[in-house]
């Protein structure tokens, strides 16, 4: 599986930018498909992410209500929709996906940076 992100940029606080992954490689509607992101000297922690039947999604806490993920074509390009951006969202965003075997994949990631 090979996942292509795109979509990151500098935008001031308040901004909006819109993130896709492009995946390819084995069919992946029974993946669990979603982005994460890595801040410098922080952990890698989720953003938002569907279960693998996509019935489900989970945000993290700081993305509720200002973050949305969305699929489309079997989740074979997912999207990150991010509005009202703040400083603190400035970070490396990756795709990530889970197979069945517990299998991780990661894309190369796309840095967000969010200043005035």
């Amino acid at each position: 599986v090979q996942l292509l992100e795109s979509g990151g940029g500098s935008v001031q606080p308040g901004g909006y930018l819109k993130l896709t992954c492009e995946a390819s490689g084995r069919p992946l509607n029974t993946y669990a498909m979603g982005w994460f992101r890595q801040a410098p000297g922080k952990e890698r922690e989720l953003v938002a992410a569907f279960s693998r039947n996509g019935e489900q999604i989970s945000y993290g806490e700081f993305a509720l209500g200002r973050f949305t993920i969305s699929s489309e074509s079997f989740r074979d390009t997912i999207y990150l929709s991010m509005n009202n951006l703040r400083p603190e969202d400035t970070a490396v965003y990756y795709c990530h996906a889970e197979d069945n075997l517990g299998n991780h994949y990661w894309g190369q990631g796309t840095q967000v940076t969010v200043s005035s």
